[in-house]
């Protein structure tokens, strides 16, 4: 039996910091994983700028409620649940995610949490643990699922190689120029077609 497992940024719902970047006009919010690689050293500096400009949750939430999904995710998602197990696995934090796993109906999620002081600043992340996307991966195969995945960025990328079968959906040109071992889709009918011939590729 195969797991599909995807991330969520990029590929089913829009990036949350951008979004953060766009509403605030903090140019330096923009970066993500698409541009730097290490995921402390990103998550750090977002920190410090939220810190420097006194963003809180609460202004980060009114941001998030104001999202959707991407267009077409919520039927694509629906797809792949009626073909595979799916689980989400992403370097976001649970207190972000809710109201988009609501709105996508409430798909298995294993992500991270945030620090909040009582002031409402956001002071800290904790990480689930290192490297959990493919750590959940080597869970699976012990479990003996075979795994496909998909993701757009730098932080999916052990993820990809650990699972039987990686995907990258909509990846910046440089991830594709960096990991040409894996195939590229550029919208949901094409994610589809990935994941069934993946899956004929294992049978």
């Amino acid at each position: 039996m195969q797991i599909a497992c995807l991330d969520l940024e990029g590929v089913l719902v829009p990036e949350i910091w951008i979004n953060v970047a766009r509403k605030t006009g903090i140019d330096a919010l923009l970066a993500t994983t698409r541009d730097v690689p290490d995921y402390d050293v990103l998550m750090t500096r977002r920190l410090r700028i939220l810190d420097e400009h006194g963003l809180k949750i609460g202004d980060i939430e009114e941001v998030i409620e104001s999202l959707g999904p991407l267009e077409g995710a919520a039927e694509f998602l629906d797809w792949l649940r009626s073909e595979f197990q799916v689980v989400i696995l992403s370097d976001t934090f649970y207190e972000f995610a809710k109201p988009l796993m609501r709105q996508l109906g409430w798909p298995a999620l294993f992500c991270h949490r945030l620090g909040i002081a009582p002031d409402g600043r956001v002071e800290a992340y904790h990480l689930r643990m290192p490297d959990q996307k493919r750590e959940a991966v080597k869970r699976f195969h012990e479990l003996k699922f075979q795994v496909i995945a998909a993701g757009d960025s730098y932080n999916d990328i052990s993820m990809l190689a650990e699972a039987d079968r990686g995907i990258l959906f909509r990846p910046p040109q440089n991830v594709v120029d960096e990991f040409p071992q894996f195939p590229v889709a550029t919208d949901y009918a094409g994610l589809r077609e990935a994941f069934l011939e993946a899956r004929a590729d294992l049978e």
